[in-house]
């Protein structure tokens, strides 16, 4: 069976990752889908690595239509323990110039709650903790490798995400750069928070494109302006990623691998069958195995 420890979602840019070796692609099913598309699993220096374009192939789903409960999921099937995001974000703060890199350690969520947020519901109720929903030593992993590949970096801040897919009002942006937002992007709700459920250690390396339009001297931003300047840092972006795995040691003290251990609630023999064998990946460490039969 094919397995993989690290898990890598690309966003607009990202499409392939041509740096896997020995490359298999994957049709995987869920009890939440399918996701955004094939997997392609390979190696990246000895390590296993499988690696998924969040808006499939071709780039065709809109940040609300990302399938991001079967995606998650399905990298916990292969047997990943950490999810890296690589993602494309407008800048909120004059510091922060286009090209530039983002490793951020909030959120401010803007989405209109129209994406599904969690696993659970439907008889199951859990609360995790997400105070602080990057995993720390992963994103500090992904700012040591993007500054040793050329890029300037920055460590930490508020990425606000939008609902999408069009790109913000001058008075939204105001209003984002006024609460506190360091960058804004599409795409890392509800990503962020599944992985915690999923108690999976989750970051984002974002690649700054543009100015939002809160910054009058800049050009308004457009599709063409973000994907021209992600093709400029696409390869030092996947060289930060290679740098990222091959650093990598054994996973810490984050507690990101134990999230569920205090956030489920609902007594087990109160959950309906059909909800305990659809959460059975994430459950059976606490729960044991649902059984064959009502």
């Amino acid at each position: 069976m094919t397995t993989a420890e690290i898990g890598v979602i690309g966003g607009s840019g990202f499409y392939q990752l041509e740096e896997l070796r020995d490359a298999e692609r994957l049709e995987i099913e869920t009890p939440f889908g399918a996701p955004s598309g094939p997997i392609v699993a390979g190696a990246i220096e000895g390590r296993r690595v499988a690696f998924i374009a969040r808006h499939g192939e071709g780039h065709r789903l809109l940040p609300s239509e990302v399938p991001a409960r079967a995606n998650i999921h399905a990298l916990k099937q292969l047997g990943a323990e950490r999810v890296i995001s690589l993602s494309a974000v407008g800048s909120l703060r004059e510091e922060i110039e286009p090209l530039h890199a983002v490793a951020p350690d909030q959120i401010i969520d803007r989405t209109n709650w129209r994406r599904p947020h969690t696993f659970f519901g439907d008889g199951m109720v859990a609360h995790i903790g997400f105070a602080d929903p990057f995993c720390a030593d992963l994103a500090t992993a992904l700012a040591d490798a993007a500054e040793a590949s050329g890029v300037t970096t920055h460590r930490g801040g508020a990425l606000v995400v939008t609902e999408g897919p069009s790109f913000s009002t001058r008075a939204e942006a105001r209003i984002n750069r006024d609460a506190g937002g360091t960058i804004i992007g599409m795409t890392a709700i509800p990503e962020a928070r599944l992985a915690r459920e999923a108690e999976l250690c989750y970051a984002a390396l974002c690649f700054v494109t543009d100015y939002d339009v809160w910054r009058e001297s800049q050009d308004d931003v457009s599709a063409d302006m973000v994907l021209e300047n992600l093709a400029r840092n696409a390869a030092r972006g996947r060289q930060a990623l290679v740098r990222t795995v091959a650093g990598l040691g054994a996973l810490g003290d984050c507690g990101c691998g134990d999230a569920l251990a205090s956030a489920l609630v609902t007594s087990p023999d109160l959950v309906p069958l059909e909800t305990r064998r659809r959460l059975a990946l994430l459950l059976r460490r606490y729960h044991g195995e649902p059984p064959d039969e009502p």
